[in-house]
């Protein structure tokens, strides 16, 4: 405003003759020039407001950045420790898992080894099974083992007459049978059971109850197969009557069932000298 006031005021200052020609033209170049100083300023100043807007756009995106920045520092900061506490629970998760298929490994060779030992049959037993194989596919004679422990199990019919303890032909023939597997038997007690139904005897015959006749006729058993060449000193002889049923005595079948002979093969006790 100054500067615009000061170009009028100079030419009437002229024209009254209050100033020279000198002074005016003097005063006529101090105002351009202030004018131009004042334009340089403006423009001067307007580009550092410019700058000044940028530059608060430029703080204001850093500001955004730095803030983005963070919140996916905190983000990786919480990955990183949550995947750390992950990876330790995996961590221990594969060891537990690991010792638990170590165990479950032992146990499988354990149950293979345990599960042979079953299956494993003694020589007795496949000579028997061989020698009887007639006999046991009719169902007359059952032949069993597990854990060293074998039964041979006949039904009373093969052996006796009914009510006797009298060993029959048929009987006597499968008795050689089994005498020739347990010839050379070895480390084993041989025990024959005798097992009847629960059918009274008659008081007054040779067996006036189940007791003496199936003790009578597990005698008869190891008699035949004394005769047949078994060792005596590893026989023995035991009656049960009918208290060891095998099957319910409610119908013929089952009572014949419970009639029967076992040819037990059992470990030996060793002997100890007095």
């Amino acid at each position: 405003m100054r500067i615009r006031l000061l170009a009028p005021v100079c030419a009437l200052a002229l024209a009254t003759g209050c100033v020279t020609q000198g002074k005016y033209d003097a005063m006529v170049q101090e105002a351009q020039t202030l004018e131009q100083r004042l334009k340089q300023e403006q423009d001067t100043r307007t580009a550092a407001e410019e700058k000044v807007r940028q530059l608060e756009e430029t703080v204001a995106g850093l500001e955004q950045e730095k803030q983005a920045l963070t919140t996916r520092l905190e983000t990786a900061e919480t990955r990183l420790t949550t995947g750390a506490a992950e990876r330790r629970a995996l961590e221990q998760r594969n060891t537990e898992l690991a010792a638990l298929n170590e165990e479950l490994s032992r146990s499988t060779r354990k149950l293979k080894e345990a599960k042979e030992a079953l299956e494993k049959k003694s020589s007795e037993y496949e000579n028997l099974a061989q020698s009887l194989e007639k006999e046991i596919s009719e169902g007359k004679i059952e032949l069993s083992e597990l854990k060293g422990r074998m039964t041979v199990k006949l039904k009373d019919k093969i052996l006796f007459a009914s009510g006797s303890a009298r060993v029959g032909k048929e009987g006597k023939e499968a008795l050689e049978k089994i005498a020739g597997a347990l010839k050379g038997v070895q480390g084993k007690i041989i025990r024959v059971e005798g097992h009847t139904d629960d059918v009274p005897t008659d008081p007054k015959s040779a067996f006036p109850t189940n007791w003496e006749l199936s003790l009578a006729r597990a005698m008869a058993v190891v008699r035949a197969l004394q005769d047949a060449g078994v060792d005596p000193t590893v026989l023995s002889a035991a009656g049960y009557g009918q208290y060891q049923p095998i099957a319910p005595n409610d119908s013929p079948e089952n009572r014949s069932l419970n009639r029967r002979i076992e040819i037990v093969l059992a470990p030996g006790v060793a002997s100890t000298s007095p």
